[in-house]
């Protein structure tokens, strides 16, 4: 067995009474880096979940650009 590992953020989402959530593997709450997945996060029909995943940005080809997801994260307007 192996994981494919992408050029991005490993991330929790979390999703319960208090909304949604998003947080990094060492526990910092980067919810407001990640507006726009917050927000669909927020319109999944779950009353709770806990989603486990990576984070990444695809560039033109469908590859995983690390370079990409850094600069829409620092940036004053939406994560996508």
């Amino acid at each position: 067995m192996h994981e494919a590992k992408f050029d991005g953020y490993r991330s929790q989402i979390i999703i319960d009474d208090g909304g949604a959530r998003i947080f990094t593997r060492r526990g910092l709450d980067w919810t407001s880096k990640y507006r726009d997945l917050t927000a669909a996060a927020r319109t999944l029909d779950v009353e709770n979940a806990m989603i486990d995943g990576e984070v990444v940005v695809l560039n033109e080809a469908g590859l995983s650009d690390f370079a990409a997801l850094r600069k829409a994260i620092t940036r004053r307007g939406s994560f996508v």
